[in-house]
């Protein structure tokens, strides 16, 4: 802005030493502020060099699944998805890995999502599908990416030079009301499971029951739905709130014993989307030692189709100030969206981010590393260590099932039992 104000008063110069003093003073600011944004980023780059930059959620293997049916040898990853149909004319494709090298990503959560439409018919084999696609895709490219299940594993891939891939089942209707698929789901690799997704489960209600006009289902977690929470911390794996009601979030976050995520998800106050967390829960999130990781999506951030970097980070600002520094991180959503904000248009956008925030005096570099994956990795540390003190008690698993009424005319294709011969 003070760029245009300096044009205007050499445009309106009538004397030739005031016009003279001010060019020169407008070629200085030029000068200086791109040198300031050059060093902010010399800054963000030598940052992300010691500390690995990790992103909550990407859906790139939903695409896979709706543009090539899974079929990973028609995937170019290492190319220019840009310049390659189907992706090239889709408003949708952000990520391939030339663009997360160029973003420094070190760390992404992949989705293995399933559609509500899914759910008590084939959620459960679809949600297995796509855990296979990740670690199918992860295994084409061994020399820049790798499996990772622990947080001291995302550290130990970024020191070899790989992007650390983890995997994060969206929907709770994926488990298809069943702690054994849970367990098994974490076996083959799942770290974080999100409660709900634009749909009720039988045990958890989604974020569409605090929309004007709607009622709850449950009015938060049944019984059933705590004993997920707590079999996810016996197992060590991160409880993620995206997408749930409010209700569901204070349940989850009275019941959990280890801190929890918000994988893709920004502030409350500042765009009133039933998506976003208002205060109260921020505040719960900063006590639970958790973690709210921020939605670039504009309908998030600005509540409308357009948004811009700038919405981005006051939503980061709003969550630090409200919660703290310890508790923000970044998700940016993108493959799952068809809008994305000014400036944060794919993966390779995030060091502008960084440096756009290191703008402000009160951004350090130290700052910026929380945000970019420390607090990932200190939240994911504390849910192992819950996870080890629940082992060394002998905690056995759980094997309650979900109580029949609760399922009652929902499930299409349940086995009711064995049958005497």
């Amino acid at each position: 802005m003070i760029h245009f104000k300096i044009l205007s008063l050499l445009y309106n110069c009538n004397n030739f030493a005031t016009f003279y003093l001010s060019f020169i003073w407008f070629l200085i600011i030029i000068r200086s502020s791109g040198a300031d944004y050059h060093y902010r980023m010399e800054q963000v780059k030598n940052v992300l060099k010691e500390v690995p930059l990790v992103d909550g959620h990407n859906d790139l293997p939903w695409n896979i699944r709706k543009f090539l049916k899974n079929q990973l040898k028609d995937f170019h990853f290492g190319g220019d998805l840009r310049q390659i149909l189907p992706w090239s004319s889709s408003v949708w494709s952000h990520t391939d890995l030339r663009r997360l090298k160029e973003g420094m990503v070190s760390a992404q959560f992949w989705s293995a999502y399933a559609p509500c439409s899914s759910q008590h018919l084939d959620a459960v084999q679809l949600t297995l599908e796509q855990i296979d696609l990740i670690r199918r895709l992860v295994n084409l490219y061994p020399h820049h990416m790798a499996l990772v299940t622990t947080s001291a594993g995302i550290k130990q891939s970024h020191k070899s030079g790989k992007i650390a891939s983890l995997i994060g089942v969206e929907g709770g209707h994926a488990i298809g009301t069943s702690l054994s698929v849970l367990r098994m789901f974490y076996q083959l690799g799942a770290r974080y499971l999100t409660l709900t997704h634009t749909c009720n489960t039988p045990w958890a209600d989604c974020c569409k029951v605090d929309e004007p006009g709607m009622y709850p289902n449950i009015g938060g977690l049944s019984k059933f739905g705590k004993s997920v929470v707590q079999e996810m911390n016996r197992l060590g794996m991160i409880v993620d709130l995206s997408h749930v009601s409010v209700p569901t979030m204070l349940d989850a976050l009275g019941t959990s014993r280890a801190p929890v995520i918000f994988s893709h998800s920004s502030a409350h106050a500042i765009c009133n989307s039933s998506r976003n967390v208002p205060d109260h829960v921020l505040q719960r999130i900063a006590t639970n030692g958790g973690l709210v990781m921020v939605a670039f999506y504009p309908h998030f951030v600005s509540c409308s189709g357009q948004a811009t970097l700038q919405d981005v980070v006051a939503h980061i600002n709003h969550i630090r100030d409200v919660a703290g520094i310890d508790h923000v991180g970044i998700g940016a959503g993108y493959d799952g969206v068809n809008l994305v904000p000014e400036g944060l248009e794919d993966v390779s956008k995030y060091p502008h981010l960084l440096a756009t925030l290191l703008e402000s005096d009160k951004w350090t570099e130290d700052d910026i590393a929380k945000l970019a994956g420390k607090n990932l990795i200190r939240v994911f540390k504390e849910v192992e260590m819950v996870r080890d003190k629940m082992d060394l008690m002998k905690i056995p698993p759980a094997d309650q099932s979900i109580p029949s009424e609760d399922i009652m005319g929902r499930s299409y294709c349940r086995f009711q039992g064995p049958i005497s011969r």
